[in-house]
């Protein structure tokens, strides 16, 4: 029987601010435990928040990447829940009147583009967090709250039950993961929690009304989201047909079992008794300051993509890469600045080398694109080389290797070409593209390998790729390979 899988997603951006949604501590991670939790975010008696200004300018960056409404006037409530690590018994939250309604993503499917609405993204502040292990030995069956985290600023971003698979959960995923990295409003850091998702799954024969859904918390890895969303279709699938009944509830995912387990019953928005914070008037956001943020948003990945496909000449392959990051982006915009590069002969070497030998150079040391050893200006001298026939690519190889670990932070007078120079004369490495020293070259190993050259114009076609590789021995590397492959093409033949 065919089954229609019916998934949304609520996702907790820990927005990137130095202190907390309505106090001044510190939302550094990997404090000691309750360092940072200061008397507003426990609630104390005699305190009030102050709403933090940077959150509230994240979540407008946020609204106007995802073409959403920014509503002038929003409120802050209390919704009531009891939990260990909730020590004022209350969250302070947005429900009817959130900063940001509808918006969208667009996501990539098996079939083609596929747009994902938002239903809306609100703030609010993070709970503290219960820690069940790294307790002393002699602790006993306890449980440890630290309230560093509570009071930390998040924009929680709901989705519609738009995503029909774990595949698509997890490609939104991933989508709104670079854009809120893209546009600083988040670290993305998954393993510290500033990034992690809910996912509502339910499961409905075609045509039918939505199924009842249940709730899988605090998914903070893509793996582990794809493997929690299959698990739990398979299991409401199989307890419907055996003539069973979903209940709703919210389920934890345990990876080393492959499963979802029962957390607690799922509470609707009535089981919270919102109601507006008294302490916290209605946030009020004019169009000035709309405006200003606007004016100060990057260029978004998608708008990006389409310009270095249609403009620069790249593959969306190329393009897709480039701008898996912001600062991946960044530096092939000021390398491509860097080169006068702005159409397809000149961007694509540049992208390839890029994604090539930099991006391998970023894995092989654990590095990031912002902290890399090479400055633009000097891998733009080393393309100028490559471009000019001075370097072969084993030669640029050597070269860049020697950049990266000692010399490629700086830059020269000539653009970075100086530094690259000064290496190639130091090493010896300058190409040979001389015609007639090539063509000495090619006639000495067409006169000590008869035998090789009997088997080419037999009808060997290998034979050829070891005459190439006894012409660049006999230059010690040196001779440019194109020039070698049409010289000896042209003497054979003759």
């Amino acid at each position: 029987m065919t089954w229609e899988v019916v998934i949304g997603l609520e996702t907790h951006t820990q927005l990137s601010t130095a202190s907390k949604i309505f106090s001044g501590a510190s939302t550094a991670f990997g404090a000691a435990p309750n360092t940072q939790a200061s008397a507003v975010d426990i609630a104390l008696p005699g305190v009030l928040p102050v709403l933090n200004r940077g959150a509230v300018e994240r979540a407008i960056r946020f609204g106007l990447a995802v073409g959403g409404a920014i509503n002038r006037r929003s409120v802050f409530a209390r919704k009531n829940y009891f939990y260990p690590d909730l020590p004022k018994g209350y969250q302070i939250s947005q429900y009817e009147i959130p900063i940001v309604q509808r918006g969208s993503l667009t996501i990539l499917t098996d079939e083609g583009d596929k747009i994902i609405r938002l239903t809306r993204a609100h703030l609010e502040e993070d709970a503290g967090k219960s820690l069940h292990e790294g307790l002393p030995a002699d602790a006993g069956d306890v449980t440890g709250i630290d309230l560093n985290r509570a009071g930390t600023p998040l924009l929680e971003i709901v989705s519609e039950p738009d995503l029909r698979s774990s595949a698509e959960a997890v490609e939104y995923a991933k989508k709104l993961h670079e854009l809120v990295m893209w546009i600083g409003i988040c670290d993305g850091n998954m393993q510290e929690g500033s990034f992690r998702c809910d996912a509502n799954v339910s499961v409905r024969r075609p045509g039918e009304p939505l199924g009842t859904r249940c709730e899988i918390k605090n998914l903070n890895s893509f793996r582990f989201m794809q493997q929690a969303i299959d698990y739990e279709v398979r299991r409401q699938i199989e307890l419907i047909e055996d003539g069973g009944t979903v209940v709703q509830e919210t389920r934890l995912y345990d990876p080393d079992r492959n499963e979802t387990r029962s957390m607690r019953g799922k509470e609707d928005a009535q089981d919270y008794r919102y109601f507006p914070d008294p302490d916290l008037p209605p946030l009020v956001v004019d169009d000035a300051w709309i405006a200003r943020v606007r004016s100060e948003l990057p260029e978004l990945p998608d708008r990006m993509r389409t310009r270095l496909v249609v403009m620069h000449g790249l593959s969306d392959y190329d393009a897709a890469q480039l701008t898996s990051s912001r600062d991946l982006a960044a530096y092939y915009g000021a390398l491509c600045d860097a080169l006068g590069a702005h159409d397809a002969a000149t961007c694509k070497p540049v992208a390839n080398f890029l994604l090539g030998e930099f991006s391998a150079a970023l894995n092989r040391t654990n590095t990031t694109v912002a902290d890399a050893p090479v400055a633009p200006a000097a891998l733009a001298g080393l393309l100028r080389r490559i471009a000019d026939g001075t370097l072969s690519g084993k030669m640029a190889r050597e070269v860049f290797d020697e950049l990266w670990t000692d010399g490629g932070a700086a830059t020269d007078a000539a653009g970075g070409t100086g530094i690259v120079d000064a290496i190639i004369e130091r090493r010896g490495l300058r190409q040979v593209s001389d015609t007639d020293a090539i063509e000495a070259l090619v006639d000495a190993v067409i006169a000590a390998q008869p035998a090789i050259v009997a088997e080419f114009r037999g009808g060997k076609e290998k034979a050829f790729n070891a005459l190439v590789g006894h012409v660049m021995k006999a230059s010690k590397g040196k001779a440019n390979p194109g020039e070698v492959n049409a010289m000896l093409r042209r003497k054979l033949a003759g």
